[in-house]
C-alpha cells in the first residue's frame, strides 16, 4: 500500500528482455538504502518487487502481465520514473490509499497553464472513467491528485508547481501515457451499487423493495 505522495525521481539505466517479461534497472542514489531484496516500490504507480541491488542502483522483474496493463513496456534507458517505498503503519497519509495496481493507461489531451493554475486533461477508456469523480482521488503515473472536473472521456486535475517540479509529470506533454488508479473507496461503491442492480435495471419496485418511498 502506498499514498501516492512521489519520494524520488529515478532514472533508468537498463531494460533487459527475459523470457519471463522484462528486467528493469533503475538508479535513485540514497533511495534504496533502507530497503532489502523483496521490498515493495511503486514505480511509477506500478508495485514491484525489488529483486537485486548494486550501489545505487535496483533491479525489478515484470511479468508480462503488467507490460501489458501499464506503461512499463515503454521505458528505455535515461527515461524518468516516479518513485515511493511503501507505508508503514507508522506512516503519515498525505495523500490517499494507492495499492500500486494500475486500472488503467490515459493519455495526456490537453494542458492548459496560466499564472494561477495549471489543468492538464487525460482521456481514459469509459471502464475507468466511472470510477472517476470530481473531488475524488486519483493516482497518476503513482501521484495522489484530486480530480477537479469530469466531461467524459476526460477528466481534469490542477498541478501546483512542486508537483510538476518534483515529479516527472511536468516533463510529459501532449500525447504522453500515463498509468491511471482509480481511487479504491469508488470502486468498492460502484461495484457493491452494481451487484445489488438487477440486470433489468432500476425499476420503482426496485427501489420501494430497498425501502426508497
Amino acid at each position: 500500500m502506498f499514498t501516492g505522495i512521489i519520494e524520488a525521481v529515478g532514472r533508468v539505466t537498463d531494460v533487459a528482455s527475459p523470457p519471463s517479461g522484462r528486467c528493469i534497472t533503475i538508479d535513485a542514489p540514497g533511495f534504496w538504502d533502507a530497503l532489502a531484496p523483496g521490498a515493495s516500490v511503486a514505480v511509477d504507480g506500478v508495485c514491484l518487487t525489488l529483486t537485486r541491488r548494486d550501489g545505487s542502483r535496483a533491479a525489478f522483474d515484470v511479468i508480462a502481465e503488467t507490460l501489458r496493463r501499464s506503461t512499463l513496456s515503454e521505458l528505455a534507458p535515461g527515461g524518468e520514473v516516479n518513485l515511493e517505498r511503501a507505508m508503514t503503519l507508522s506512516s503519515r497519509l498525505d495523500g490517499h490509499f494507492v495499492q500500486g495496481h494500475v486500472d488503467a493507461v490515459a493519455t495526456v489531451s490537453r494542458v492548459e497553464s496560466s499564472a494561477a493554475e495549471a489543468l492538464w486533461f487525460f482521456q481514459v477508456e469509459p471502464a475507468a472513467m466511472k470510477y472517476i469523480v470530481p473531488k475524488g482521488g486519483v493516482a497518476v503515473d503513482g501521484i495522489s491528485l484530486t480530480v477537479a472536473s469530469v466531461n467524459v472521456p476526460e477528466f481534469c486535475v490542477a498541478l501546483i508547481p512542486t508537483t510538476l517540479a518534483r515529479t516527472t509529470l511536468g516533463r510529459k506533454g501532449v500525447g504522453r501515457r500515463v498509468n491511471i488508479e482509480t481511487d479504491i473507496v469508488a470502486r468498492t461503491v460502484v461495484h457493491a451499487v452494481e451487484s445489488m442492480v438487477k440486470p433489468s435495471g432500476v425499476t420503482p419496485q426496485w427501489l420501494r423493495d430497498r425501502g426508497f418511498d
